[in-house]
């Protein structure tokens, strides 16, 4: 086991965003790099997945992405990572990139970053892992996911347990905070998630 923390980050592809978004992505990519923790996520070059990777890698940053062959023309494979693999499905990305983190972090992003992100809870709430997922509530973007979440457990379709599963954070200190608790993981995502 390393003495760095891998941090898997989920977020979107899509370049048409507002530039705040971009803004405090490209802050997060910064904070994470200079705080020594490595990057995995999605392999792509554009939209806040681009610009993460960016900012990771001008500030000495480790970053592996991970992209399937499949979605080239969707998601342009970003030229210039610390590593990158090409695999053969979406499910062989996620396993992947669940396999190489010990926190999940997830940004602004569409229906790939909510599916990814429901995913890896419910990976938890079933006992396929036990790594910190922390979602960034940047700029409220994921305001109306916090209702969601609380109106599934409010008509008892989830567990109040459920809730301790993922933390909001509504600033990047907090986010950080978080990281800098969470322990290295130990196991890596059981083989039955694909």
């Amino acid at each position: 086991m390393t003495d760095q923390k891998t941090i898997c980050v989920y977020c979107g592809a899509s370049p048409n965003v507002d530039e705040k978004y971009k803004t405090a992505t490209y802050q997060t990519g910064k904070s994470l790099a200079e705080r020594g923790y490595r990057l995995v996520y999605g392999g792509g070059s554009s939209g806040l997945m681009g610009i993460v990777a960016n900012s990771a890698l001008e500030h000495d940053g480790d970053v592996i992405g991970i992209i399937p062959d499949h979605i080239d023309e969707r998601e342009k494979k970003h030229p210039n990572l610390t590593k990158l693999h090409v695999v053969s499905s979406m499910h062989e990305r996620k396993a992947m990139m669940a396999n190489y983190s010990d926190i999940f972090l997830i940004l602004p992003g569409g229906l790939g970053t909510m599916d990814e992100f429901f995913e890896i809870v419910t990976w938890k709430q079933l006992g396929l892992h036990d790594k910190k997922i922390i979602v960034y509530n940047m700029e409220d973007y994921w305001g109306n996911l916090k209702l969601l979440l609380r109106n599934i457990g409010d008509k008892n379709f989830m567990k109040v347990a459920d809730e301790q599963l993922y933390c909001i954070c509504d600033h990047l200190e907090q986010v950080l905070e978080e990281i800098e608790k969470a322990p290295f993981s130990n196991k890596d995502v059981k083989d039955n998630v694909v």
